[in-house]
């Protein structure tokens, strides 16, 4: 079972979602995400919630191009985390086509956290969303076990949690717990490679997640046993900014690399045999 493909929209955060979308159907993907809300307040995103004209155009090059949307980023959930805030971005969620929303969580207090998780699941079924919580080392959901903890605490039909590779390896988290993670809770996993040595602090980690990061096979993750631990045929974000080899290359460049190098690696596994729900 071949796994489908999907460039995420950190690997080429400068194009506008019409463009990933060209970008994706010039190169080989077979999907592409898209950002509608930025990571940070004032950071770059593409909020089609409220540019219509744009959201038009990304119809447009979809319907042309046969390239579909996967994912949307992203939904932090913070102590202050207003559900009704999200219904316009799930609404243009449902109207992209889209399957996955990329949730983070940022309340420290991890009863609420999960209480209000739980009710943005369940917001998002009617739009046949899932809500894929990503951990990563600097957020209080800061490794696979805070994640598998959370998911299941909430109990929801469509949650879900989102291996990134460098998240993974940077946050200490354990090949033997992903066994763990039921099948129906995996609908995607982001690739991308780095270095063998981790940063040691804070700075440093989000630095080498939104610009550094490397090719799968260039770097010193243990990507070969990672994905021989997830499902066959789990879709794949190819997640991997650059600053400086995207600078040098150019985009269309840098996205088919990626998509070589991610494809020799995940089609060279030989990945657990249970189906992907």
């Amino acid at each position: 079972m071949q796994p489908t493909y999907s460039i995420a929209q950190l690997t080429a955060l400068q194009l506008s979602p019409p463009q990933m979308i060209e970008l994706a159907a010039r190169t080989g993907y077979d999907q592409a995400g898209v950002r509608l809300l930025p990571v940070a307040p004032g950071a770059v995103a593409y909020p089609l919630m409220t540019d219509k004209p744009m959201l038009r155009e990304t119809l447009a090059r979809m319907n042309d191009t046969g390239v579909r949307i996967f994912d949307l980023e992203l939904i932090r959930i913070g102590a202050d985390f207003e559900l009704e805030r999200y219904l316009p971005f799930l609404e243009t969620g449902a109207e992209l086509g889209a399957k996955a929303v990329l949730v983070a969580g940022d309340d420290p207090e991890e009863e609420r956290l999960i209480e209000h998780y739980a009710r943005l699941c369940d917001a998002m079924l009617p739009f046949g969303l899932s809500a894929d919580l990503e951990f990563m080392p600097w957020t209080p959901v800061r490794d696979l076990d805070s994640a598998l903890r959370i998911v299941r605490r909430a109990d929801r039909r469509n949650g879900g949690i989102l291996v990134d590779a460098l998240h993974f390896d940077r946050s200490a988290s354990r090949f033997e717990q992903l066994a763990e993670i039921p099948a129906e809770w995996l609908h995607y996993a982001q690739i991308c490679d780095g270095p063998a040595e981790r940063p040691t602090t804070t700075e440093a980690l989000i630095q080498a997640a939104r610009g550094e990061r490397l090719l799968p096979g260039e770097g010193g993750l243990d990507l070969r046993r990672l994905w021989r631990e997830l499902p066959a045929g789990l879709p794949v974000s190819i997640e991997i900014p650059n600053d400086r080899r995207v600078a040098e290359m150019g985009p269309e460049a840098w996205a088919r690399a990626a998509l070589q190098a991610a494809r020799a690696l995940v089609e060279g596994m030989r990945p657990k045999a249970f189906p992907v729900a």
